[in-house]
């Protein structure tokens, strides 16, 4: 007797769109003894910034570049860094291909807009802008040696960040107590965070990247006292809150 295997069979997978965040690595220079310097500059102590996260990389600034990229040993300075290469964009046809060759695909470009119609279109709702992570809330101090990572949205801290601790977040930091130890704002690039505290000690303070010790000593009107950090162009502005 024949039987037909094929009826009455769940399917094994399915196909649908997805919707994913990826970190865009603008690349500003082919030379990776500079970009590895830069990411030990920028990330070295904070080895929490990023988990595995898929990384494209944006080629559109060394597009005329004569040097060619080694994608393999950038590949692996990537991934010593704990991200994640995915794709490339951008760039040379050359590049990309060099690119394609070390197992990366090519992230396609953004489609230009759709030409205007002759007619009126339908009414369609805006879209709506993802939203952001809750707040992280820490309500107990932090020790030398401890820190903590608030992705994709702002720290909140209730009690002292001891010198030697580390507070990092992607949006803005408030710590409404003593901030004595390190202090990372705007961590994955938004330079519209602010660090805000109470008590203003910090051994480190960063927005985006660019940064500040306590080398050099903070103003009077601040040191100690409510105060917040800013960044206005690539400076940081640190100054007292009236409360």
């Amino acid at each position: 007797m024949a039987v037909d295997t094929g009826a009455n069979l769940l399917p094994v997978f399915d196909l649908k769109s997805a919707s994913l965040t990826l970190v865009a690595l603008v690349l500003k220079s082919t030379d990776l003894s500079v970009l590895a310097e830069e990411l030990e500059r920028r990330f070295g102590e904070s080895p929490a910034l990023f988990d595995n996260d898929p990384v494209v990389i944006d080629l559109t600034p060394v597009a005329d570049a004569p040097e060619p990229i080694d994608f393999d040993a950038l590949v692996a300075l990537l991934r010593e860094r704990r991200m994640l290469p995915i794709a490339v964009k951008g760039g040379s046809d050359a590049q990309r291909e060099a690119g394609r060759a070390a197992g990366l695909t090519e992230a396609p470009e953004t489609a230009p807009p759709a030409p205007a119609r002759s007619v009126e279109p339908e009414a369609a709702a805006a879209p709506q802008p993802p939203a952001a992570a809750p707040a992280l809330i820490v309500d107990k101090p932090l020790r030398s040696g401890q820190q903590v990572y608030a992705r994709g949205g702002d720290l909140v801290v209730l009690a002292v960040v001891s010198f030697g601790a580390e507070v990092i977040a992607d949006g803005s930091i408030h710590v409404y107590a003593p901030l004595r130890g390190r202090a990372l704002a705007g961590a994955r690039g938004d330079v519209t965070a602010r660090i805000f505290s109470t008590c203003m000690e910090p051994q480190l303070v960063s927005i985006a990247g660019t940064w500040r010790t306590t080398e050099t000593a903070l103003p009077a009107d601040v040191q100690g006292k409510p105060a917040q950090v800013r960044l206005s162009g690539d400076k940081l502005v640190i100054e007292a809150l009236k409360l």
